[in-house]
């Protein structure tokens, strides 16, 4: 599934464990545990399965329940000056 090179730098995606990762879907935002995905060993671009990405709409979409909810902070960027 993964050993291909990667569409930005060339360099090879290898899987990876990671203990979370958030997605942004047009219904909020979701987050995987403990899921492997494919990550770029040269420039650290991720890459996901078709998988992956259907448990990302299921969950966003209330077809699968998720295990827990958590609230996420939210504020305003202070402006540069």
């Amino acid at each position: 599934m993964y050993g291909y090179r990667c569409e930005c730098c060339q360099g090879t995606v290898r899987p990876r464990k990671v203990a979370r990762e958030v997605f942004k879907h047009e219904s909020g935002f979701v987050i995987l545990e403990d899921v492997v995905i494919g990550v770029c060993d040269t420039c650290g671009n991720r890459y996901y399965t078709a998988d992956i990405l259907h448990q990302v709409d299921e969950v966003a979409t209330g077809k699968q329940p998720p295990e827990r909810t958590e609230s996420v902070p939210v504020a305003h960027a202070a402006p540069s000056d």
